[in-house]
């Protein structure tokens, strides 16, 4: 017996074409600004300047470019303040991040309420317009040209994965004669793999990126990051794209190889923070 074919309207054919069509469309508008990258990463700095940047290079083994930007740019100092930047955001992000969020997500207190407006509040607001006062805050601490920093806004993150986590672990373990901070270390903090993991995933990638707030706070030659090294080949009478491209291109590898090598964990730990209940 044949299977009947599933027969589609004709606004549902429109639909499936226009849905194609356009997450065609949108994958070409992602590819091509990395393609054009990396052809002009190969290109002397003459065949940049007479031809189209979409024209492939003479030569695909011209690496001179990529040795050049290495050099010039400093980029093996940049990317190890880079991961140190990172790593310190990272820590403190997760150790004020979940340890906030145990707080206002396990005890009930006058201004529980209050305190997670003014974080969602804080959360909205543009950085920009507080950067004066941030700026303030860094200098009087003593964190302008040092490689730390810290990040609360993951806490949302963990306040929505410890809701799922029941109160019952905690009533058990107060019995047992655990202490609060036993809890929060011994069954909390383990629990909540899964959405650290999310957190370092989408925080890290951003602080890696940063290229505003690392300018600004990190002004000393041997401190800059990977994306402040980027600025090297600019100046008033032109930027060299074709050394540019090739710093972004070397710029992009560590992340590249870290995605590859983990990217089992990154996916589980992404999902395994996604999912309630």
């Amino acid at each position: 017996m044949k299977k009947r074919r599933k027969q589609y309207s004709a606004g549902a054919i429109i639909w499936i074409i226009f849905k194609y069509v356009s997450l065609v469309f949108f994958s070409f508008v992602a590819v091509i600004p990395i393609i054009s990258c990396v052809i002009t990463a190969f290109k002397t700095e003459e065949e940049y300047k007479t031809t189209n940047v979409m024209t492939l290079p003479q030569n695909w083994f011209n690496f001179d470019n990529f040795v050049e930007a290495f050099q010039r740019a400093n980029m093996g100092r940049a990317f190890v303040n880079s991961v140190i930047v990172m790593v310190c955001v990272l820590i403190g992000a997760i150790i004020i991040g979940t340890q906030l969020a145990y707080v206002l997500n396990r005890f009930q207190f006058p201004g529980n309420g209050l305190i997670r407006n003014l974080f969602l509040f804080a959360a909205l607001l543009p950085g920009v317009a507080m950067q004066v006062t941030v700026y303030q805050i860094m200098h009087d601490l003593g964190f302008i040209n040092h490689l730390m920093g810290t990040d609360v806004i993951s806490i949302y993150i963990f306040i929505q994965y410890m809701e799922n986590i029941p109160v019952s672990l905690d009533e058990s373990a107060i019995i047992d004669g655990a202490s609060y901070w036993k809890i929060y270390w011994k069954i909390m903090l383990p629990l909540l793999k899964p959405a650290i993991v999310t957190a370092c995933i989408l925080k890290g990638v951003g602080v890696y990126n940063e290229y505003y707030s690392a300018n600004l706070y990190l002004t000393k030659e041997n401190l800059k990051t990977m994306a402040i090294s980027l600025y090297t080949f600019t100046g008033p009478l032109g930027s060299q794209y074709n050394l540019i491209c090739a710093g972004v291109i070397i710029s992009l590898l560590p992340a590249l190889i870290v995605f590859i090598v983990f990217q089992k964990q990154i996916y589980s730990g992404i999902t395994a923070g996604a999912v309630k209940g």
